[in-house]
């Protein structure tokens, strides 16, 4: 059990073909974390996505499907990431290794009262989420509308995108869309999350408003924070120059 407190969120990020002796690199960290007895981690797999290099990877598209990203979570305290660390660096030779400070939140017997909280630099700016919701099956001339919309916000240099396939859901008309095996009939729920800045936002919510049929856009207000990295209590962040 994770104690109340500063922790430490691990995420790592590689792409599904690639190898780690006799199997796969992400098989092979989950597996050295359940061995080193992390408090618990996950595995995540997006069905289609893209990033700073903006090369769009889809389970669809069979050229770049083994190519998917892969995304590895856990949380733990300090001292535990750090035993571990090390040997992620060794087994990560191609990938990215991410370490954030959290808190967890959760109700233990006695508190450390000489426990002093970690200290981290951060940026914050305003920002706009846009999240477009439509139908698997929904189409944009000869590809599918999600697969069009994600093409339309990457010539528009949004700074990133991310689509997400429900497995259940209703809408307006009340029919549900359910997931299974045996059907032939493909119009599950799709929702695309963006964030970017309120000028990019409102741009893309013109292009994306034109090209949809039967859909729905939410707006909502976001604060981008990006933690920059830790600092010892009393040390101050090096101001920014130029």
């Amino acid at each position: 059990m994770l104690p109340k407190g500063p922790a430490k969120k691990v995420t790592i990020y590689v792409n599904e073909d690639t190898r780690y002796h006799a199997g796969p690199l992400w098989s092979a960290v989950f597996t050295f974390l359940q061995h080193k007895r992390v408090a618990g981690a996950t595995v995540l797999r997006p069905i289609e996505g893209f990033g700073a290099h903006h090369h769009t990877h889809s389970f669809r598209m069979e050229a770049t499907m083994e190519h998917m990203p892969i995304r590895i979570e856990f949380v733990d305290t300090e001292e535990r990431v750090q035993e571990v660390l090390p040997s992620l660096y060794d087994m990560v030779r191609d990938g990215l290794i991410e370490v954030q400070d959290t808190t967890i939140v959760r109700d233990v017997k006695e508190e450390d009262a000489d426990r002093e909280p970690h200290h981290h630099a951060e940026t914050r700016s305003a920002a706009k989420m846009m999240r477009i919701f439509l139908g698997e099956a929904d189409r944009w001339k000869d590809e599918p509308l999600y697969d069009a919309i994600i093409k339309r916000l990457r010539m528009m240099d949004v700074a990133g995108a991310t689509v997400y396939r429900g497995i259940l859901g209703y809408g307006l008309k009340g029919h549900t869309h359910k997931e299974h095996m045996l059907s032939l009939h493909h119009d599950l729920p799709i929702m695309i999350s963006v964030i970017d800045s309120e000028p990019k936002i409102e741009a893309a919510i013109k292009a994306v408003a034109s090209m949809l049929i039967d859909g729905l856009i939410v707006l909502s207000d976001a604060e981008v924070i990006r933690v920059i990295r830790s600092l010892p209590p009393g040390e101050q962040p090096a101001s920014s120059q130029g």
